[in-house]
């Protein structure tokens, strides 16, 4: 992440050391945005990527900052300075974008946030590397070479630290948690569609404490 951007308690030093599995969700009900982030908090994974693919994102930023403030909030895909703005003004506590052009990098770094530039080929983490910013998504994941890919990378390019995100299950996620260049992973297992539309949150907070202990 940019070292332009200081720390707060809702924003820690390193993005990646969190926790061990970022939820990555996809809303398209409003009122499951508060009670979902409660059953995450008290799953142990007070992290939470809420992505702008649907038309109640910034609103479900909006109730999350405002009634559950101990959770980290990041915003995901993030493809455009504008919404790296609409984003923070919403209470985002971080960015994710999927890719990094250097349009959307510096309007991420305008925002003042913390954020994870999306990555997937070489090229792209040395231009992020070149950028300043050490910390960064990989993604899709599993369709861009997965855990052995991002192996690979470690030594010819020590300084990047991933955050992968894409494909990535509960049995997957511990061979990227193993490698030396992974801080953390993103998933989309902790939030099913079925138990979001059951209001099941008994089953996210269950899932959550089990991706929690992964680390």
């Amino acid at each position: 992440m940019p070292s332009t951007s200081e720390p707060t308690a809702a924003a820690p030093a390193s993005l990646l050391d969190l926790v061990p599995v970022v939820p990555v969700v996809v809303l398209d009900e409003l009122d499951q945005a508060v009670p979902l982030a409660k059953a995450l908090v008290a799953g142990g994974l007070p992290v939470i990527e809420l992505t702008l693919r649907t038309p109640v994102a910034l609103d479900a930023i909006r109730a999350i900052a405002a009634e559950v403030p101990e959770i980290n909030l990041g915003a995901g895909t993030v493809t455009t300075p504008q919404q790296a703005k609409e984003a923070a003004a919403a209470g985002a506590t971080f960015l994710v974008s999927p890719g990094a052009t250097p349009r959307l990098l510096d309007g991420m770094l305008e925002t003042g946030l913390p954020f994870l530039p999306g990555t997937a080929t070489v090229s792209e983490v040395l231009a992020v590397l070149e950028a300043g910013l050490t910390e960064m998504k990989f993604f899709p994941a599993e369709a861009s070479g997965g855990a052995p890919y991002l192996k690979s990378l470690a030594s010819p390019v020590a300084a990047a630290r991933f955050c992968p995100t894409g494909g990535i299950t509960a049995a997957t996620a511990p061979s990227y948690l193993s490698l030396p260049n992974v801080g953390c992973v993103g998933g989309s297992w902790l939030t099913p569609a079925d138990a979001l539309a059951a209001g099941d949150w008994a089953r996210v907070e269950a899932l959550a404490r089990e991706a929690a202990a992964l680390r």
